[in-house]
């Protein structure tokens, strides 16, 4: 009688499991099975089947190509091992649905292939970090590489003789995890995405090879002592409340790890109840992470994120699958389901195709709501509010960020903003600079400008010192400084504020941002932007406004530079700013009116005593043409305390083919500063005979104490009135 290879892995609870149960890393084979049964029922189901099974069949009868890795990112030899272990892992899929052979020797002759080369690799030819690859030029992709083939592996198990999975174990799977695991080891502990991205990897291929010591190491680190590893992971780079230390961008690209090996983990270590860790924080990074995102559901461009990835990407397909059949039903879910217009062929797959095919539910947007997350792992190192108005297509989104640096992909913008309005980004955030997966810049890598100008201060909404970024630009001090977050009211419906600070973005400074979301009667919606400034020493500040729309008119007689430009600096940034025209204003009102899409948007900026406003634009000292040109207002002064009051203000609409235009102008006619000292701050802000007065306490934020100023009686930190009514 043939001895049937068994996972002897002693770990208490750990399940026995033997070479007929395979798979258990993706789905298992009760669960293959009531895929197969429903797989002709659902419309987008059926759909995502054939997609997958005419994309395997084409290379039933051919030669795949394993190549000697030569190529960065968007390179043939790059794009091909990444198609490859894509193409293994749906093969896997598919020989569990068919019960067909040749799905399992596609996969088991390009291991094959993988187990002849990969001990043969050393560092990639194209590497140019601390963390190189093997296959690809960074140790990140061959993590991908192990997640997709290590599934693939035991999707395809039972068809492989064994004599070849020896090989295969030995061969493709041994080195690159001895190479990350031993060579990168502090690389592979890392707290940080591509910690997550290793882990998973190692730890799939564990559960598919039966190998403890893989196992243990992805769930605790190569120490094995809980200091690192996934279950670190989980408690290290999620806040309380799902938010993920370094942005939505990177939520969307580590939820996939996360969610597939605690799949895995879910079947042959049920003890840990991985789901239910930390109250269900999977689900609650997947919700933090969608909710980060605009109306097309592009995610929040904060840090070092791409501004074209959105919720359709193949890592939140695989997240929302899962947490389907994991979480239970949810209509935001769904709605996000129908824009991926594809489903994993699993449980959670088959349940969303089953509820799109029903049409019981119609909702058309995901249901975004105002959110406030704290970040760190504790929930004490600051965090960012979202304020929401409006519904549908007239949604309005401001993004308040007082979080903690972000890791290796954060960048120096202390209480910055920025605002969405119908889907559009009004006032923005630069993002990173990159063209991923495009050979020709770079290898498809972050670009040099992602540093130099992207992560810099002044590429923010946010106050600039003496033309140096917060923490002067250093990760290791920045990563220790969060902002905190003083008040906040997200309750509306005519306000919603937040307000938070920082003393540590430079040193003897004290910064303190407030900003409200407004919503008068008569329909009027502004944000209202107190910023406010302590310092003992004189300082040059630059309040920069990066809008997202063509200029319209300004109140300021400026002087263009037509025939010749220079930067606006020569370092932190600044050298990457043409200044295109410059005015000097004093003590006025400073307006700039825009137009994006079919809405106007107006800036007023208060300004006191003498100042200088620049036009500028990006993509200066830039030969290679990798920034995109946008432009900013900058308002700049001197001084030591200063308090700046700012409106951004939605009005109007352009119609170019009807041809007409209706309230195009401002509706701010002055901004006055009517008391600001260590007790209190008091703004007037007119819009036409309509008085706004935001009254705020500077000393205390007790929701109980109250407040007596110029007439103006208020309980708590703030109070804002509209023709002498407090609004709520």
């Amino acid at each position: 009688m043939r001895l049937l290879k068994t996972f002897c892995l002693l770990f208490f609870g750990f399940p026995l499991l033997t070479e007929a149960q395979h798979p258990v890393t993706f789905f298992t084979k009760t669960e293959a099975a009531l895929v197969k049964k429903d797989l002709l029922k659902y419309p987008l189901l059926s759909r995502s089947y054939r997609d997958i099974k005419q994309e395997v069949d084409q290379w039933l009868l051919k030669d795949i190509d394993v190549p000697v890795p030569k190529d960065p990112a968007g390179g043939y030899t790059h794009d091909k091992h990444k198609y490859n272990y894509t193409l293994m892992f749906n093969s896997g899929i598919l020989y569990n649905l068919t019960g067909e052979k040749k799905y399992a020797q596609l996969v088991s002759r390009t291991l094959l292939k993988y187990a002849a080369l990969n001990p043969t690799l050393k560092n990639h030819p194209q590497a140019t970090s601390s963390s190189p690859g093997r296959l690809f030029w960074q140790a990140l992709n061959d993590a991908n590489w192990l997640v997709y083939s290590g599934m693939a592996y035991d999707l395809a198990y039972n068809g492989i003789p064994a004599a070849d999975r020896k090989i295969i174990e030995e061969g493709a799977f041994k080195p690159e995890v001895e190479f990350i695991t031993r060579d990168l080891q502090t690389w592979f502990d890392l707290i940080h995405n591509h910690g997550v991205w290793a882990c998973a990897g190692v730890g799939l291929v564990g559960i598919a090879t039966g190998n403890k010591d893989y196992i243990d190491m992805a769930l605790y680190g190569t120490k094995k002592d809980g200091k690192s590893g996934f279950i670190a992971l989980m408690d290290g780079l999620f806040s309380p409340d799902g938010f993920y230390a370094e942005g939505p961008y990177y939520t969307r690209y580590a939820i996939l790890p996360y969610y597939l090996l605690a799949t895995a983990l879910d079947k042959v270590r049920p003890e840990l109840k991985i789901f239910k860790y930390r109250e269900n924080i999977l689900q609650k990074a997947l919700m933090a992470g969608l909710q980060q995102t605009n109306l097309d559901g592009t995610f929040y461009s904060f840090n070092d994120a791409l501004k074209e990835k959105d919720y359709t990407s193949n890592e939140l397909v695989t997240a929302v699958d899962i947490a389907w059949d994991k979480y239970g039903k949810d209509d935001g879910l769904l709605v996000v389901a129908r824009a991926q217009n594809r489903v994993l062929l699993n449980k959670g797959g088959v349940s969303i195709a089953a509820a799109l095919a029903s049409g019981k539910n119609n909702t058309l947007r995901f249901p975004y709501k105002t959110v406030e997350y704290r970040d760190g792992s504790k929930g004490d190192r600051g965090g960012v509010t979202v304020l929401r108005s409006g519904k549908d297509d007239q949604l309005s989104s401001l993004i308040f960020k007082y979080t903690s640096h972000g890791l290796s992909h954060g960048h120096y913008d202390k209480l910055n903003y920025q605002f969405y309005d119908k889907g559009n980004e009004i006032l923005r955030d630069y993002g990173a600079v990159r063209f991923i997966g495009i050979e020709q810049k770079y290898g498809g890598r972050y670009l040099p400008e992602t540093k130099g100008y992207a992560a810099q201060t002044i590429a923010h909404n946010t106050l600039v010192l003496d033309e140096k970024s917060h923490f002067n630009g250093k990760e290791e001090t920045a990563e220790k400084y969060p902002a905190q977050k003083r008040f906040s009211y997200l309750k509306g419906p005519a306000v919603q504020v937040v307000s938070a600070g920082t003393d540590k973005a430079y040193d003897g400074v004290n910064l303190q941002r407030t900003v409200y979301l407004l919503d008068l009667p008569g329909g009027n919606r502004l944000v209202a932007d107190l910023f406010t400034v302590e310092s003992a020493a004189e300082h040059q500040y630059d309040l920069p406004f990066q809008y997202n729309g063509q200029l319209i008119s300004t109140s300021v007689k400026y002087t263009p530079f037509t025939d010749k430009q220079e930067t606006l600096g020569k370092k932190n940034g600044y050298q990457y700013l043409w200044k295109e025209a410059e005015a000097r204003v004093n003590d006025t009102l400073v307006q700039l009116t825009f137009l994006n899409d079919r809405t106007y948007y107006s800036l007023s900026t208060l300004v006191q005593g003498p100042a200088t406003v620049f036009f500028t634009r990006s993509g200066a000292n830039d030969p290679n043409f990798n920034l995109r040109h946008e432009p900013a207002m900058i308002v700049r002064n001197t001084g030591r305390n200063q308090t700046y009051v700012s409106v951004l203000e939605v009005h109007g609409q352009f119609d170019p083919i009807n041809e007409f235009s209706t309230y195009a102008y401002a509706s701010v006619k002055q901004i006055r500063l009517l008391r600001q000292d260590a007790q209190y701050t008091l703004a007037e802000i007119m819009l036409g005979e309509k008085r706004i007065i935001i009254a705020q306490s500077n000393s205390t934020t007790d929701k109980e104490a109250s407040h007596s100023v110029s007439g103006y009686n208020w309980k708590g930190p703030y109070a804002v009135y509209y023709n002498g009514i407090e609004l709520r």
